[in-house]
């Protein structure tokens, strides 16, 4: 019986084709991925801004004006990631109020499509950036 001195492993070629495949298939993932990330940031920005407004009524009743600063309504300055920054706007009189979103950080910082993220004490929801309103709250 002879025995082969053949030595087994992959050529260069397959090599070659296994790298083409992962990076077409990366090509085609990371985009998604990135997109995944900016809606759940996104997410996050909306739930605080709802929390805080839901807390600006609770002061509301109870001081008969809104908050002129997050840490009284125990609201943090900044999303849980740190992606956005959270500001609020009340006039001198107390009477009304506009609490804002604005991208920061990481994922979302670069992202044009809905930059900031506004509610109001009546609850109107805007946005800024190339997306309309609608379509950032609805994402």
């Amino acid at each position: 019986m002879m025995k082969s001195n053949r030595i087994k492993g992959f050529t260069l070629l397959e090599m070659l084709i296994v790298v083409a495949i992962a990076g077409i298939l990366a090509s085609v993932a990371y985009p998604q991925y990135t997109e995944y990330v900016k809606r759940a940031a996104r997410s996050d920005a909306m739930v605080l801004l709802l929390d805080a407004a839901n807390k600006q009524e609770q002061y509301y009743a109870d001081n008969r004006s809104y908050a002129d600063d997050l840490n009284l309504i125990n609201v943090p300055s900044t999303s849980e990631n740190g992606y956005f920054n959270i500001t609020v706007e009340v006039p001198d009189t107390g009477t009304s109020f506009t609490i804002t979103a604005t991208a920061a950080a990481g994922a979302v910082a670069g992202d044009t499509a809905c930059t900031t993220f506004t509610i109001t004490d009546t609850g109107i929801k805007g946005s800024s950036g190339t997306s309309d309103a609608d379509d950032c709250w609805e994402r």
